[in-house]
């Protein structure tokens, strides 16, 4: 069960500690797209995004991790200008060892930022990366989301019936 315990639980991506993350010496953000920065059905970063990645991108390399496939990622790769790693298969290695090879990362520096504890928080606890779990942004998922959020539902109840993560008690 540890490996579904985020690190750090914040309500969304603006109320993260970014100054603590740099103290801790985090160089690199990962950020899930779909329900972590926008609803699934939004099909480009809003301004509130691009406001808060012109100012966090100065301090660290920002790359964007889904699921979802190249099509998807291609507008918000372009208009924030930024990687991102598509059909990334999360919660599998792969493409987190891509990235740390291809930026020369070590597991230390770098945390994962995501709604979901199946595929977000697992993958990143399984790398050694700083987990950091948001609330989900909207209501509407896909079907293989859907399945995995049935999942989560049990592993959350244990977690919270433990006091190891309960919904709404934030902390960093």
């Amino acid at each position: 069960m540890d490996l579904f315990i985020p690190d750090i639980y914040a309500q969304s991506i603006y109320t993260i500690n970014y100054k603590k993350l740099k103290k801790n010496g985090i160089k690199c953000l990962l950020f899930d797209l779909d329900n972590t920065l926008v609803p699934y059905k939004t099909m480009e970063p809003t301004p509130k995004i691009k406001d808060l990645f012109s100012i966090i991108s100065n301090e660290f390399k920002i790359i964007i991790i889904s699921n979802s496939g190249k099509n998807r990622l291609r507008p918000f790769k372009e208009q924030l200008n930024l990687d991102v790693a598509y059909s990334s298969r999360k919660p599998m290695k792969t493409k987190y060892k891509k990235i740390m090879s291809l930026y020369h990362f070590k597991e230390d520096e770098i945390a994962c930022v995501g709604d979901q504890l199946l595929t977000d928080i697992l993958g990143a606890n399984r790398m050694g990366f700083t987990s950091i779990l948001v609330n989900k942004l909207a209501p509407f998922e896909t079907v293989p989301t859907r399945i995995n959020r049935f999942f989560e539902k049990f592993i959350a109840r244990r977690l919270a019936k433990k006091k190891l993560l309960v919904k709404g008690e934030y902390y960093n």
